[in-house]
């Protein structure tokens, strides 16, 4: 069987093997968060589900709402020129 290499077996392979070779410092703040992040991301079992989860909700959220419940109002009642139609609204107010 063929093993195929994709961006995340990089990322490991680079994290595990080249680690010494790195001139961050292991005390550095910066080193420090995304080593955090890091291991985190790595042994995440439950928190793939609950991040797939977050992502399909911010999808229908911003996708599937935003078709059904805000309408384009400004094409609807612009004509065809939408910086004019804001200006005299504005202006009107």
């Amino acid at each position: 069987m063929h093993f195929v290499w994709n961006l995340s077996h990089f990322y490991i392979y680079l994290h595990t093997e080249y680690r010494h070779y790195w001139p961050m410092k292991k005390n550095n703040f910066l080193y420090r968060v995304y080593d955090l992040y890091y291991d985190g991301f790595r042994n995440m079992t439950l928190g793939r589900t609950l991040w797939a989860v977050i992502l399909i909700k911010l999808f229908i959220i911003f996708a599937v709402l935003k078709v059904f419940f805000f309408p384009d109002f400004i094409a609807t009642h612009a004509d065809g020129d939408e910086a004019d139609y804001v200006a005299t609204q504005i202006l009107n107010q």
